[in-house]
């Protein structure tokens, strides 16, 4: 079966100095995070890559990124522009904020015709997360709902960093079936206790807790529920509002809670790494040559 694997490389990266984090050299041979994602895809049978970015990174991102990747996978390109909004609507004076994640994959309707996953560009999910995400797609559990969808559950402990507190979707599961998701932020593990901002979160977080990390595996139907829901969402924003994001998880929480979707939670004891913030980077570099080290990776990627 045909799957593809979308990249969420969009993002502005203002945490990291300004820069643009996707597209930091994390590996010996000048490999970037997404070049670890794309080799363990490939090796799980993803075959396709779909990268959703903005035009003012085009060129970069060609020269760093879509010229190699392009002559060992097929690849496509759509781009999350603020303007790409439905006829009618118009943003806020002043934004310049993106729409999200779910405004994000929306973009890639016209090219996603088969089952896919979704992640995130500067993460790293390691080789076991695309194996169970891309098994599920290949051979999907059917619930009797309209829609079944998985997500890789990572552990809350495993995807923290040192330089700072993170943003994760704490996962309520029964069964290892997703019953919503809550979109935690301030969370750090600290002088040994786990902090984070309660929010609207009402379940107790530990460091065993599973968590989003934006890895989904999702069916092209979900895009029939994204667009009336992205424009909804855009009719219900104040006149004033630049911030507001659509957010994936949030889509998918509803759909659950209207009991017409059925996620399967996926867990992988795999550690994330990422680039949260700058300071993120030499930890990053020194995880990569640990699983170079350990034959986990070739030192040169590509060969």
């Amino acid at each position: 079966m045909n799957t593809a694997l979308v990249i969420m490389a969009a993002g502005i990266g203002s945490r990291f100095g300004g820069g643009i984090k996707q597209l930091e050299k994390m590996g010996p041979e000048g490999e970037i995070i997404m070049d670890y994602s794309i080799y363990d895809a490939k090796r799980a049978g993803f075959n396709k890559i779909v990268f959703i970015i903005r035009k003012d990174i085009e060129k970069d991102f060609l020269e760093i990124v879509g010229n190699r990747i392009s002559r060992v996978m097929d690849v496509e390109y759509v781009y999350q522009q603020l303007d790409n909004i439905p006829n009618g609507v118009r943003a806020a004076e002043g934004r310049t904020k993106p729409w999200g994640t779910g405004h994000a994959v929306l973009m890639c309707k016209d090219v996603v015709k088969e089952p896919f996953a979704v992640i995130n560009a500067d993460d790293f999910y390691g080789a076991e997360s695309f194996r169970i995400i891309h098994d599920e797609l290949a051979n999907p559990t059917h619930s009797g709902r309209r829609y079944n969808f998985c997500m890789a559950g990572f552990k809350l402990g495993n995807t923290l960093s040192e330089n700072g507190t993170v943003t994760r979707g704490i996962c309520v599961e029964e069964g290892g079936i997703l019953k919503s998701v809550y979109e935690t932020s301030g969370i750090e593990y600290a002088g040994g206790t786990l902090k984070y901002d309660k929010g609207d979160c009402p379940v107790k977080a530990t460091l065993d807790s599973k968590v989003s990390m934006n890895m989904w595996g999702l069916t092209p139907q979900f895009f029939d529920e994204l667009e009336p829901r992205f424009e909804d969402f855009l009719k219900g924003l104040a006149e004033d509002d630049v911030k507001s994001e659509f957010l994936l998880p949030k889509v998918v929480d509803e759909l659950i809670s209207e009991g017409i979707a059925e996620v399967k939670v996926l867990e992988t004891d795999g550690k994330w790494f990422g680039v949260t913030y700058k300071e993120d980077k030499p930890s990053v570099v020194n995880s990569i040559k640990k699983l170079i080290e350990k034959g986990i990776y070739p030192e040169n990627l590509w060969g």
